[in-house]
């Protein structure tokens, strides 16, 4: 591989800046690595939203060198507790719970705030030598022994592979012809941060309703980070209430348990749906995080599918220039391709598959569910293994996500 040929990774969110940080470490100061996204002119990030860090993607950060930077301000999940309940119900039973430790001394996610994530993986990239570029990537052109990429900026860059690393709506997936499958679900996820009375010790919980999950994440201090599903309609309703008549709607599915509740910023609603990339890979181009799958967020698992693709493929990457073999070649996105694909589709499947089980008012499928719930809690076994799963450490895992340096 020429070290003068780079890399160059369109987007400059958490999966580019960790993916860039990711290849640095591991191919060393000599092959140029370009981040390029307009929003690394907007730092530091005012992101008010938080994101769930599973136990895997913590190592990630750790290997890294970026999570020392976020430790103190990120909560560990300690502790998580499903219901499932009408609105109107009086009370809400407890139906599963989960110890959050999937090592001793080690939850299975901490709850970080976007900003703070962001701006440590933009100063680490930076003190890398990163070339960080606050301009998008305009067009490339790919040929066999490189490609062309071309900026905001007028530059024109020769590099082994572009990674398409620019969110769902992704230009880079577009311009390669790469379609996409999935659907919308006619929901919203309404995310808003709060504060309350009470200390939640590090408790999440997840209230299964009609219209879909309530999520209470558990930030530092007295407050919590909330992920609320609601269809459309209704999502667009709520957003816009007065603060006495949102404060109405929230009390009335957050309950009472840590007392007084208060909205600390305004509520904002993302559309929710399902799309898979039909190819993770074009011609030396690699899809990565949303750009190749977008997923609902019952289970959280959105941002850390994204650095799953980060960590595999900073590996076949790294593993490749080791051997003297060029990183945008057809074999080597192949390979990354294949240890994604299958993992993408099974939380794909799952994650359609509980929404579609929990968003309704079926009394019949509420009685199945409960049962199945109830069931779970009672096999610590098994318990066992839906905790490694949601912690990212199932099946055939990337160094990275296992707490090792490239």
């Amino acid at each position: 591989m020429s070290h003068q040929r780079g890399i160059v990774i369109g987007g400059g969110a958490f999966a580019g800046l960790a993916l860039a940080l990711a290849l640095r470490q591991g191919l060393g100061p000599d092959t140029p690595i370009i981040v390029a996204d307009p929003a690394l002119a907007l730092r530091p990030s005012r992101d008010p939203r938080a994101t769930a860090i599973v136990a895997a993607c913590r190592r990630l950060f750790d290997v890294l060198g970026v999570w020392d930077e976020v430790a103190e301000t990120a909560q560990p999940i300690l502790d998580m507790v499903v219901t499932d309940s009408a609105l109107e119900d009086a009370t809400r039973p407890v139906f599963l719970t989960f110890a959050g430790q999937v090592e001793p001394g080690e939850p299975f996610a901490h709850m970080v705030e976007n900003r703070h994530l962001i701006d440590a993986l933009t100063k680490h990239a930076e003190a890398a030598g990163i070339d960080l570029r606050p301009v998008p990537v305009i067009s490339y052109e790919s040929r066999p022994e490189a490609t062309s990429v071309t900026l905001g900026d007028g530059s024109v860059i020769e590099a082994s592979l572009l990674v398409a690393a620019d969110g769902a709506k992704s230009k880079l997936r577009e311009r390669a012809g790469i379609p996409t499958y999935g659907w919308d679900y006619d929901q919203s996820g309404i995310v808003v941060t709060v504060s309350h009375e009470r200390d939640h010790h590090g408790c999440a919980e997840e209230h299964f309703l009609p219209a879909g999950p309530f999520a209470i994440l558990p930030l530092t201090g007295k407050r919590s980070s909330l992920v609320w599903t609601e269809s459309r309609q209704e999502a667009a309703r709520i957003i816009v209430l007065s603060d006495d008549e949102f404060h109405a709607e929230l009390e009335q599915r957050f309950g009472l348990r840590l007392g007084e509740v208060r909205a600390l910023d305004k509520p904002k609603a993302f559309p929710l749906g399902y799309f898979v990339a039909k190819s993770f890979i074009g011609e030396r181009l690699a899809l990565v995080g949303d750009a190749a799958h977008v997923i609902h967020p019952i289970a959280g698992q959105g941002l850390n599918m994204g650095l799953k693709d980060v960590a595999a493929l900073a590996e076949s990457i790294v593993d490749a220039a080791r051997l003297g073999i060029d990183p945008g070649q057809a074999d080597v996105l192949e390979n990354y391709q294949r240890w994604r694909r299958f993992d993408t589709m099974a939380m794909g499947v799952a994650t359609n598959s509980l929404n579609l089980l929990f968003s309704n008012k079926s009394t019949l499928l509420r009685s199945v569910r409960d049962i199945g719930l109830g069931i779970v809690d009672r096999l610590p076994p098994l318990k066992e293994v839906f905790i490694r799963q949601a912690a990212g450490l199932g099946g055939e895992i990337p160094r990275l996500l296992k707490g090792e340096a490239l």
